[in-house]
């Protein structure tokens, strides 16, 4: 009985404490023809982020499937950033995003969309179907 309640105890803690942002950040990726842009760019951005600003995870949401060509959004937890940390964060967001769309081929490759001042709330994103937690 004890042990039951520990293992009760332990996974309504990890339940209760998993995923506390309430605010996102979406990066948008679109395709023209041939498929949707990649998004090393984006992601080696935030791995450098993480480590020059010692933040030890950024919650990051994927949601597939918007689209026959395989558009899809990331949404970036912004909650246990401070402010300065946040705005670094968008600057550098829209900083790598604007390099990789102006070096793409602008017939054939998609865009990498982002608007910094639109924030995306946790309620919006419990309607949305398709929303996994991004691992790679």
């Amino acid at each position: 009985m004890k042990k039951l309640l520990i293992l009760s105890c332990i996974v309504s803690f990890a339940t209760f404490f998993a995923q506390k942002s309430e605010n996102y950040l979406q990066v948008g990726y679109a395709s023209v023809c041939c498929g949707t842009p990649s998004e090393k760019p984006v992601m080696d951005y935030l791995n450098s982020f993480k480590k020059k600003n010692k933040v030890s995870t950024l919650e990051i949401l994927k949601q597939s499937g918007l689209g026959r060509e395989g558009e899809y959004n990331l949404y970036i937890g912004t909650d246990r950033l401070s402010g300065t940390q946040k705005t670094n964060l968008m600057k550098g967001l829209k900083a790598a995003i604007d390099a990789q769309n102006n070096s793409r081929k602008k017939e054939s490759d998609g865009m990498v969309n982002f608007n910094g001042s639109e924030t995306i709330k946790k309620a919006d994103l419990s309607r949305a179907r398709n929303l996994t937690v991004y691992k790679k």
